[in-house]
């Protein structure tokens, strides 16, 4: 018989009414869930493994800098639920998300040590990555962790940054490959292909009507992680099946669009999908958005887009096969 254990997750640390059995933590933002991140998570679950311990992973919502410097305008690889999606698949016992607020934001780092780490959680055991810093004024480096350790009995293991082909997984870099349009060297640092997600809206109707080829379009806000405006052969993700398709974001300037849309056309598909949710992950660029003469030239060059996406997702069948497992739909 197979048991599925899930994980237990926490939105508040009041909802934690006692310690946690005999816990080993990591604490940070994780935004991406890169595989950086990963390294992290599987020396803190293999460390809870060891010692018939509690593995558990301490994050924030939202994003620490929307609160302290809302003027930076933070884009978000993943929100929230596709953050809890990931990191259960990493195989975390516990994820506590702590709401962030200016009033969390003034916790000074002896504190959080004392009074959540310590006291709500009862920790055994700290991991953390080589720049992680918190607390007020970001007083909490690497040398405060381990003197802290060394004072209240606790070991502290520094997890050393993770490179792929000499670039560093961190969630700067990603960010800056998804902005370019970089879906191959951004798959390399998340170790899965980058995902977009939302319920299917009604758009303008123009993909069946006038273009020939229907579409199933996302509302992106202004305020996510926006990939390079363009086309994309995509793996559309829906109701457990896989499809391909081709993906354009952008204003549609053929049009006079002012409003920033992602519009899929999905292979093979013939479903009323409005008000139900889909994932898209993105696997190569294929060309920058461009105004067309009207309807006629553009769907001439949709159907040259649909011919090169068939031609890279029959190159990619195996690595495509793969990717519809469980642990890559997140």
């Amino acid at each position: 018989m197979i048991i599925i254990v899930t994980m237990k997750t926490y939105t508040d640390l009041s909802e934690i009414i006692e310690p946690i059995d005999n816990p080993f933590v990591t604490v940070g933002n994780f935004d991406g869930v890169h595989l950086g991140h990963q390294m992290l998570f599987s020396e803190v679950t293999s460390k809870a493994y060891k010692n018939n311990g509690t593995s558990v992973a301490i994050t924030f919502n939202p994003h620490p800098l929307k609160v302290v410097r809302p003027d930076i305008g933070i884009k978000l690889i993943s929100n929230c639920e596709q953050k809890r999606e990931l990191i259960e698949h990493a195989g975390l016992d516990v994820l506590i998300i702590i709401p962030f607020t200016k009033d969390f934001a003034a916790t000074s780092a002896v504190n959080f040590v004392d009074q959540v780490l310590i006291g709500t959680i009862g920790l055994k055991e700290l991991v953390v990555g080589y720049d992680y810093a918190f607390g007020k004024g970001r007083e909490g480096d690497i040398n405060f962790l381990r003197k802290q350790g060394e004072l209240k009995n606790f070991p502290v293991t520094v997890v050393e940054p993770y490179y792929v082909d000499g670039v560093l997984a961190s969630s700067t870099k990603v960010r800056e490959l998804v902005s370019a349009g970089e879906m191959r060297e951004v798959k390399k640092l998340l170790g899965r292909f980058y995902q977009i997600r939302g319920e299917v809206k009604r758009g303008k109707q123009r993909g069946g009507a006038e273009l020939g080829f229907p579409t199933a379009n996302l509302h992106i806000s202004e305020e996510d992680l926006c990939p390079r405006h363009g086309v994309y052969v995509t793996q559309v993700i829906y109701n457990g099946k896989c499809y391909g398709g081709v993906l354009n974001i952008g204003y549609n300037p053929t049009f006079g669009e002012e409003k920033l849309s992602a519009e899929t056309h999905i292979f093979d598909f013939n479903e009323d999908i409005y008000g139900k949710p889909i994932k898209i992950n993105l696997l190569r660029f294929l060309r920058a958005e461009k105004k067309f003469s009207g309807p006629k030239e553009l769907a001439l060059q949709i159907a040259e887009d649909i011919k090169q996406a068939k031609e890279v997702l029959a190159v990619a069948q195996k690595e495509i096969l793969l990717s519809c497992e469980e642990k890559y739909n997140s």
